[in-house]
């Protein structure tokens, strides 16, 4: 789709995934508390926006946040500590700034971050809806973070519920329970819980944040073999789903949602997505009741580009008219 911004569509889970995070023009002349700094050129145009977006979790993400002056905040619970992250496009380069513990291993990874390990030239588009779209976001890069558990904790909150709640739910558990961010935003940001704080959280916070037993005891679960489940971001992506899934409740979507961020897996295919085959479907073949099955069938020509390929469906912004009542948000804090 041609043009700055995509069109408003259902704020399903897999659409705002899909879609691109607005950052502002950047601007030099906001002040803030000086950290480490590096600067970093692409050697491709990058969009901070289609970029970072996917590490968003709702326009509250205590996590993540744009500014008037054109920078993306990030925090990260990094293997030397928790760390805060400023990024802007400047004439192309990238400026970055770091503050904590973990700011120089934040710094380090800026590359691999803005895709400098992905290769966007590996996609051949085959439909005229890809080729437009690929056309029309050429700074479009799969990041990779380095970092499983921040990805995989949040995917697990998404399981079998509506996108606002499960951004609700990371919302309220980050804010509680996480520490506050390092650097001049620290007290709007915050750094996700490590993993004995997430272990502690008594059974009626979840409750209270809308979590069902069943992803509460996933999440403990993971939490309990955080450092194997850290190891599969240096993993082919492959091998690392499968080590996510060793875990009881991580099933393939779980986990292909976590390794498209962490590991940057241009071929991992969220399948067992309520929305994303019919959308799929419906993009590629004018099919709104397709599912997985023929979802991956049409992903077939892109194989080891699938997930590239169902991001720019999604940016693309043609999805089925809406013909049923959303999905009822539930109320488990209510209960």
């Amino acid at each position: 789709m041609a043009g700055r911004f995509p069109p408003r569509t259902p704020s399903t889970r897999t659409t705002v995934r899909g879609g691109h995070v607005p950052v502002p023009a950047s601007r030099s002349d906001a002040p803030v508390a000086r950290g480490a700094t590096r600067r970093w050129t692409p050697d491709a145009p990058t969009d901070l926006g289609l970029t970072l977006g996917p590490l968003r979790r709702g326009p509250a993400d205590p996590t993540f946040r744009t500014t008037p002056d054109g920078s993306v905040w990030r925090t990260a619970r990094t293997p030397e500590g928790p760390g805060t992250l400023r990024v802007a496009l400047r004439q192309g380069t990238a400026e970055a700034e770091a503050w904590g513990p973990g700011a120089q291993w934040l710094l380090d990874g800026l590359p691999r971050l803005l895709g400098a390990e992905d290769d966007p030239d590996a996609f051949v588009p085959r439909h005229r809806l890809l080729a437009a779209t690929h056309r029309a976001r050429p700074g479009l890069r799969l990041t990779r973070t380095g970092l499983v558990m921040e990805s995989l904790i949040p995917s697990i909150l998404e399981q079998k519920v509506t996108t606002d709640e499960a951004y609700r739910a990371w919302r309220l558990l980050v804010r509680k329970y996480g520490e506050p961010a390092p650097g001049p935003e620290g007290h709007r940001l915050h750094v996700v819980p490590d993993a004995r704080t997430w272990s502690l959280i008594p059974s009626w916070e979840w409750h209270r944040a809308g979590v069902d037993n069943k992803r509460a005891a996933t999440i403990l679960r993971a939490v309990k073999v955080a450092r194997r489940m850290e190891e599969a971001a240096a993993m082919e992506p492959e091998q690392a789903q499968r080590r996510l899934e060793l875990i009881p409740g991580i099933g393939p979507w779980t986990s292909a949602e976590t390794v498209q961020r962490s590991n940057g897996a241009p071929d991992a295919v969220s399948v067992g997505d309520y929305h994303l085959p019919s959308i799929v479907g419906y993009a590629l073949a004018g099919d709104r009741t397709a599912d997985d099955a023929a979802m991956l069938e049409l992903l077939a020509p892109y194989a080891g580009q699938r997930h590239r390929a169902a991001r720019l469906v999604l940016l693309s912004g043609r999805v089925p008219p809406r013909r049923a009542p959303r999905m009822t948000p539930g109320n488990i804090a209510a209960l």
